[in-house]
């Protein structure tokens, strides 16, 4: 009786992995050994401003969620490792590297984006795209300099029809 209570919690656990892992652009496996609990708080606080979060599970739960979901990285699940989830596929790998810059014991080791494994070296890739916002404001940027520079050539023409 209580063998199928532990191993119903398990079940319940890799479901749930499993849907974070189908209803995320990216999770990202990281490992955070040697980070404070005010520094863990800290990552929980700055993830959730930016629509992720992140959990530890048992690597063995894990593993299974991943294999029912024909993922691969049983390699990858090796020692304690965390898994940020984000409805954004570039912010939580945003956050995390900018995290592991400030604080050298988080290291991101790899990551699925948008349904495809993706190494380390595309996560820092990824990390270096400006946020939604800055490329918005890029884009308004453009189209202001277009703007004004038609207002200066009509300016110029009507002073030349003038002349």
């Amino acid at each position: 009786m209580a063998n199928e209570k532990v191993l119903a919690k398990k079940q319940d656990v890799v479901n749930e992995i499993s849907k974070n892992v189908k209803e995320s652009q990216s999770v990202v496996f990281f490992e955070y050994s040697d980070l404070s609990v005010v520094e863990l708080t800290e990552l929980r606080r700055t993830l959730r401003e930016n629509d992720a979060e992140f959990k530890v599970y048992k690597n063995t739960l894990a593993k299974r969620a991943l294999n029912d979901l024909e993922i691969d990285l049983n390699e990858h699940l090796v020692g304690p490792k965390a898994m940020a989830f984000g409805k954004d596929a570039v912010a939580p790998i945003k956050v995390l590297s900018d995290f592991s810059k400030k604080y050298k014991s988080l290291e991101m080791k790899v990551g699925i984006v948008e349904g495809k494994i993706t190494t380390i070296d595309t996560l820092n890739e990824l990390a270096k795209i400006p946020s939604r916002e800055g490329l918005l404001t890029q884009v308004a940027s453009g189209l202001m300099g277009v703007v004004r520079d038609l207002s200066i050539c009509l300016d110029l023409h009507s002073q030349n029809l003038e002349n």
